[in-house]
């Protein structure tokens, strides 16, 4: 096996040598294996111990074997306490998940305090069998398939390719000692079940299931890499950017692909979504109808599905600005006021009005049903609801719009259209010139 894993390190994990590296180190037959094997492959590393206090005085002599573990070898030894029964109480969580948020988010702390490269762990391939049949049993889609990743940012589990029968040989053969988890031997919980009742008997059926297994993990991983360059185009196809924080996703395009729904899975799962069978029914609904996860929303607008993170909700708060001032920020930008003696440049982002008829203090507010103005350059009063309906403006689009405005009139439509009665004329005296940036 050392030379198995050698040749493993030098084609696949290269980079760990000359990296500052910590290994996890449970006391366990397979930590106590991944530290013999990379000693002898002249590897430098640190040692870190948690101890999850779960099983009393056993978890204080895993402790002390661990201490004198990395004494003989004279590696540095990194050691943690945790209340983990609390932990998972307050998180209301299992204990099993609350050890591992322990334990990844303290590791991750000592990687930034000491500066480590990477954190090694003793993942093997039966572990990687056990995580595939938790995975399947709960419901999964491929990436749940594809196993524990070998290098996932800082981790890495060197011990991936081997079984345990190949790390327990290994161990015997080099007379290793080792701390026995007496928790391990309980079928309670579920991992345990699959390994003691599950595992075995699919090795009795095929004593080659486990290779088969890893044959099968590495094709799952190929389809896995190929769906995703697969997603990355589609993406590029069908999102439209057009939008401050909005995507437009073209409706006729998604049923172009004759499974919309499969389509929507793979583009919009990063995002957080599960209602899969709402969203699917988003393609045939009326406009206006939405999907939330817990960062985005998905709006139905006509012939487009607009994806947008999940933003405060400021729709009643209102924005006030004196005749002594010349800038107000807004969620949309800044407001800058300036008297000038002559227009210049004229954009969506720049207007100029006659002064003397404003009345201070303006107020910027978000529009409502109900509002209209009087558009610059065209005669009588124009509904702002049919002003953004002849503008094509999405449904997130209106959300976004502010409006600047004086006493109960409307200014400015920021970054669309100024207001008629505030207008330059020639007998203006003062003409302000606002700008938003």
């Amino acid at each position: 096996m050392l030379q198995a894993f050698k040749d493993h390190i030098t084609t696949k994990l290269s980079f760990l040598s000359g990296s500052k590296l910590l290994i996890a180190c449970s006391g366990g037959l397979d930590s106590v294996v991944l530290i013999a094997l990379c000693r002898l492959i002249n590897l430098e590393f640190d040692i870190a111990h948690c101890n999850f206090n779960l099983r009393g005085k056993e978890s204080d002599e895993d402790e002390k074997f661990v201490k004198a573990l990395a004494d003989y070898i004279h590696a540095t030894f990194l050691i943690t306490s945790f209340d983990s029964s609390s932990y998972a109480n307050k998180q209301n969580i299992s204990i099993q998940m609350a050890a591992r948020e322990l334990r990844y988010d303290w590791f991750k702390e000592l990687a930034l305090e000491h500066q480590f490269d990477y954190i090694l762990t003793a993942h093997h391939a039966d572990d990687n069998l056990e995580t595939f049949l938790i995975n399947l049993s709960r419901g999964t889609g491929i990436e749940g398939l594809t196993g524990i990743p070998e290098v996932n940012d800082i981790f890495v589990r060197p011990l991936l390719p081997f079984s345990r029968d190949q790390i327990l040989e290994f161990a015997k053969k080099s007379k290793l000692e080792w701390r026995e988890d007496s928790s391990n031997s309980s079928t309670k919980y579920l991992r345990n079940a699959i390994r003691h009742k599950v595992v075995p008997e699919l090795k009795l059926v095929n004593p080659q299931f486990l290779q088969n297994f890893m044959t099968t993990l590495e094709h799952l991983k190929q389809s896995n890499e190929f769906i995703k360059s697969q997603v990355f185009r589609l993406k590029n196809e069908l999102f439209e950017i057009r939008e401050t924080d909005c995507i437009k996703i073209p409706i006729h395009r998604l049923r172009e692909f004759g499974n919309p729904r499969t389509c929507l899975y793979f583009l919009l799962k990063p995002y957080g979504f599960k209602a899969w069978d709402d969203i699917e029914q988003m393609i045939v609904a009326q406009s206006g109808k939405q999907v939330f996860s817990e960062t985005h929303r998905l709006v139905k607008d006509r012939a487009y599905l607009l994806l947008s993170p999940i933003i405060e909700d400021i729709s009643d708060r209102t924005y006030k600005i004196s005749e002594a001032e010349s800038m107000l920020m807004i969620p949309s930008g800044t407001l800058k006021f300036k008297i000038v003696e002559e227009i210049s440049e004229v954009d969506l982002k720049t207007i100029y009005v006659d002064k003397e008829k404003l009345k201070y203090p303006l107020s910027v507010r978000k529009w409502k049903e109900g509002d209209y103005f009087y558009p610059l350059g065209m005669k009588g009063k124009k509904k702002l609801s049919k002003y953004f309906k002849d503008e094509k403006l999405s449904l997130l689009a209106k959300e976004r719009v502010w409006l600047l405005c004086s006493g109960k009139e409307i200014v400015w439509i920021i970054n669309y259209r100024a207001d008629n009665r505030f207008k330059i004329m020639p007998q203006t005296k003062q003409l302000l010139k606002i700008t938003i940036t």
